[in-house]
C-alpha cells in the first residue's frame, strides 16, 4: 500500500459483484489475522524463528484455508443481519442471494494443495449447511454470531490442543470484536436498498 492510498475512498458496495468483494475480503482477513496473532502470541520470543519455519507455514496455510469457510459464513451472517430489515417481503430472495454470493467468493479459488477433492468438497458443503442454517432465527446481535462457528475455528488453529483448549475465550473475543468491526465497515460501505435489488 502506498501513502496516498492511505486517502483513497474505500470502494461502495451496490451490488452483487462488490459485494461478494465484501464477503471475500473481510472472511479471508478475520480467518488470517487471528490465526497469526494467536500463534505469534503462543510462540512468545520465538515468533519470529516459527514463522521462517517451512513446516509451520505449510501448517498455517491449511489452516487458514480451513478456517475460511466458518469466517465466510459469519460475514454473511453479518451482511444478512443488515439488509433482513431493509428486505421486507423479498426476505427469501435476499437471503438466497447473501448465499449465493458467499459460495461465489469460496469457489473463487483452486483446491489448495493442502487438502485433496473430499476435504475441499466437504468444506464447502458445511458452508452451505451453515448459510442455509442462517434464515432458520432471527437476526442475531453481531457479538453473537462467532458463537455457532467458534470450534472450527479453534480446530483449525495449528497449535497443540493442550495449548489453545485455555485459550477459547480469548479467541472468541477477537471474533466478536472483528466481526463488530465488519458490521461496522459494511454499514459504512453499502448502498443497503441497491444491494438488496441487485440479490433479489
Amino acid at each position: 500500500m502506498g501513502f496516498f492510498d492511505l486517502f483513497r475512498r474505500e470502494a461502495r458496495i451496490s451490488g452483487r459483484e462488490t459485494l461478494v468483494d465484501f464477503l471475500d475480503q473481510q472472511a479471508a482477513f478475520l480467518a488470517q489475522k487471528g490465526l497469526y496473532e494467536y500463534s505469534r502470541a503462543r510462540a512468545g520470543p520465538y515468533g519470529n524463528l516459527l514463522f521462517d519455519e517451512p513446516a509451520f507455514l505449510a501448517e498455517i496455510e491449511k489452516a487458514r484455508w480451513a478456517a475460511y469457510p466458518a469466517t465466510l459464513a459469519m460475514v454473511a451472517e453479518t451482511v444478512d443481519g443488515v439488509l433482513r430489515p431493509a428486505a421486507g417481503d423479498r426476505r427469501e430472495a435476499m437471503l438466497r442471494g447473501v448465499n449465493a454470493a458467499a459460495l461465489a467468493a469460496f469457489d473463487r479459488y483452486r483446491m489448495p494443495a493442502a487438502f485433496d477433492a473430499e476435504a475441499w468438497a466437504h468444506l464447502r458443503q458445511t458452508l452451505e449447511h451453515d448459510l442455509a442454517s442462517i434464515g432458520l432465527h432471527p437476526v442475531k446481535r453481531v457479538m453473537d454470531v462467532p458463537a455457532r462457528y467458534l470450534d472450527r475455528y479453534v480446530e483449525a488453529m495449528p497449535i497443540h490442543e493442550k495449548l489453545k483448549g485455555k485459550d477459547v475465550p480469548t479467541i472468541h473475543n477477537y471474533l466478536r470484536t472483528n466481526l463488530c468491526h465488519v458490521h461496522d465497515a459494511f454499514v459504512r460501505r453499502a448502498d443497503v436498498p441497491a444491494v438488496v435489488a441487485a440479490l433479489v
